[in-house]
């Protein structure tokens, strides 16, 4: 399809659409190794690169079907890291997250004097070849960045994308498109986003999170507020009109620079009204100011898919898609990997998987599985992730639970902390806490021994959902195979 310039909030914003890169890169013909390759970010950048006509290197711990793609392609993946590794002649490394400074590779690179880029630094120096969008906020990153790729490929768009988790309906969390759209989550963690300078800039909200690094709210505020500064100056804010920590940026960007709101008033920009919830979908009606857009029902549970639906609306026609298009076709996502993910029903009882780890998250999705199963008895299983957000964040995390009728809790996932942290907090204090705010809560420490509890307590017709950042799909996984083997 053709996408037209749109006139919005007196300013006509430049059109994204299927077009070829007019300038030649400056990647091409550059030798770039990446140290973890096999990354979701790093395997979908290396091979824009290589769509750029760069050549790639790299090497990870372990083989995947993204490094098998990546050589199919024609990268030079190693397995291990050693200095072998690096070629002779290398423009730049580029090093994921997981990357330490004792790798091998990284050692070499840096004796040799070599640039080394942060993952998010090259995502940000490739970002300013496209007219990038980058989708930000403490929560719904994924689940709207993931929609907002089906969105544009249903309407004939095939954006360049990064997703920190699987698009359900194409199995994958990154793709190579033919125009010249740049779609990535943007996360806020180690200020990592600041790197990136999009077009249109999505921030769907803002809480205290990641407080192993940042100093408390005002923090993370600010952090926000540059991420905003980042975008470019002919470029669009999509922002929630209904959050509180995001109307002191709204407030001091509206000045000079293009926003569009979205929430559940009419006072935002692009608003949902009649809001029906019903086991199988959710419908609401959408507005643009006092324009009724038209209607749309999502296979999505939940409020919060309502306003991410929001966004994704406001972001497609901020770079040129018809609303009503967007309606058309948004109904038919069905979600992301681990996102409230329906695995299984098996006599009677339905088992779901989330990656909910915040206590605004969880709250948000207890209360989707309410609107869609209410008068039904939910076991939920929690895995804490982190022992600093755990603790930061206990009183909280502990009267999140209250629309679960049972929730039980693992040992906390350890990812990133100190032994110091660990000392201050366990999975026992969690359900201890849970306990006082009301509700049913119990500390089991080990999956095969949730399980053993499981086969003996869900009934048919009880819900079962696992949560959490780390590995808690383990349970989900082993109790739907002992329902198949008992059905």
């Amino acid at each position: 399809m053709e996408c037209k310039p749109i006139k919005c909030a007196h300013h006509y914003y430049v059109p994204i659409g299927n077009k070829n890169m007019e300038k030649k890169s400056p990647a091409e013909g550059k030798n770039y190794h990446f140290i973890g390759i096999g990354g979701v970010g790093t395997s979908a950048l290396a091979a824009i690169l290589m769509k750029e006509k760069a050549f790639i290197s790299g090497s990870d711990m372990q083989g995947s079907n993204l490094t098998e793609r990546l050589s199919d392609d024609g990268a030079t993946v190693k397995i291990g890291h050693c200095t072998e590794n690096l070629p002779k002649d290398v423009d730049g490394v580029v090093i994921s997250a997981a990357v330490k400074d004792d790798n091998p590779e990284l050692i070499e690179a840096k004796r040799r004097h070599i640039m080394i880029y942060k993952y998010a630094q090259m995502l940000g120096l490739v970002m300013d070849r496209y007219k990038g969008i980058a989708v930000s906020g403490t929560h719904g990153k994924s689940t709207t960045t993931g929609w907002l790729v089906y969105v544009l490929k249903k309407l004939a768009i095939e954006p360049n994308y990064v997703v920190g988790a699987d698009i359900v309906q194409f199995g994958t969390s990154s793709g190579v498109g033919s125009s010249d759209v740049f779609v990535a989550e943007a996360c806020e963690y180690d200020r990592s986003f600041l790197s990136l300078r999009p077009q249109v800039g999505i921030i769907l909200n803002i809480e205290p999170d990641h407080l192993d690094y940042y100093s408390g709210i005002d923090e993370i505020v600010e952090a926000f507020g540059d991420f905003t500064n980042g975008i470019r100056t002919d470029g669009v804010l999509v922002a929630s009109g209904e959050d509180a920590n995001l109307a002191k940026i709204i407030s001091q960007f509206r000045r000079d620079k293009h926003i569009l709101t979205f929430g559940l008033n009419e006072k935002c920009d692009y608003w949902a009204k009649d809001i029906k919830f019903s086991p199988d979908s959710t419908e609401f009606t959408c507005f643009n100011k006092q324009n009724e857009i038209g209607k749309t029902i999502l296979k999505l549970p939940g409020k919060h898919n309502v306003l991410n639906a929001l966004a994704v609306i406001a972001a497609g026609e901020a770079i040129g898609l018809e609303a009503a298009d967007i309606l058309k076709v948004m109904g038919d996502f069905e979600g992301m990997d681990r996102r409230l993910m329906k695995k299984a029903e098996i006599n009677g009882v339905s088992v779901y998987d989330d990656y909910a780890h915040h206590p605004t998250e969880i709250k948000a999705s207890l209360k989707a599985m309410r609107q869609r199963y209410d008068g039904r008895k939910i076991f939920c299983v929690f895995q804490p992730h982190q022992y600093s957000r755990t603790r930061f964040l206990l009183k909280d995390f502990a009267d999140s639970f209250k629309l679960a009728d049972l929730t039980i809790v693992p040992d906390i996932y350890f990812v990133r902390d100190t032994e110091k942290s660990r000392k201050e907090v366990n999975s026992q204090m969690l359900a201890d806490e849970i306990k006082k705010n009301g509700s049913n809560a119990m500390f089991i420490n080990s999956f095969e021994s949730i399980c053993e509890f499981l086969k003996s307590n869900v009934k048919s017709g009880d819900i079962l959902i696992t949560m959490g950042a780390g590995n808690v799909w383990k349970v989900a996984d082993e109790y739907i195979q002992w329902l198949r083997a008992n059905s």
